[in-house]
């Protein structure tokens, strides 16, 4: 169930998640909304994924992406959280993320301590900026799909 689906193109407003990415992991993270993760398909794997995500209407970058319950912090929800890989200057709650899933790492785990769970997500990251070098998964990031129309605030949609 998890390349099926794949590349999976997803568009939504970035909400406020439990606050931990930064804060525990020092890994930010960007959280859709409820609605936008009811509607992955529901048999997607649970795991990890990579491929290219884009804040409003600003560049593309790489990012990797967790879908599932976070075994480590027991969540009861589903959640998809996206963590891009670099670095913004500032938070961007309420705005658009658009991202392609283009491949899948691995499966959801639950880790002995919050190291391992970091050292993990660092290796993810390393794994993701090398998959998505190859121009398979490069070339998605010119999609249009990262294009928004001019002068339209997606924030109306």
């Amino acid at each position: 169930g998890a390349m099926r689906h794949l590349p999976y193109f997803c568009r939504g407003e970035v909400v406020k998640g439990f606050g931990r990415g930064s804060k525990e992991l020092g890994i930010p993270t960007a959280n859709f909304s409820e609605q936008v993760v009811e509607s992955f398909p529901p048999d997607i794997s649970t795991g990890i994924y990579y491929g290219w995500a884009c804040v409003g209407n600003g560049d593309v970058h790489k990012m990797v992406l967790s879908i599932g319950w976070n075994p480590f912090y027991k969540n009861i929800k589903k959640s998809v959280e996206t963590h891009i890989i670099h670095t913004f200057k500032e938070d961007f709650y309420g705005e658009i993320l658009s991202i392609v899933i283009t491949g899948y790492i691995r499966p959801e785990k639950n880790f002995d301590s919050l190291d391992a769970l970091i050292s993990a997500i660092q290796e993810d990251i390393e794994e993701a900026k090398r998959q998505l070098d190859l121009p398979e998964h490069l070339k998605l990031k010119e999609d249009n799909f990262f294009h928004l129309p001019e002068g339209k605030t997606v924030k109306n949609h």
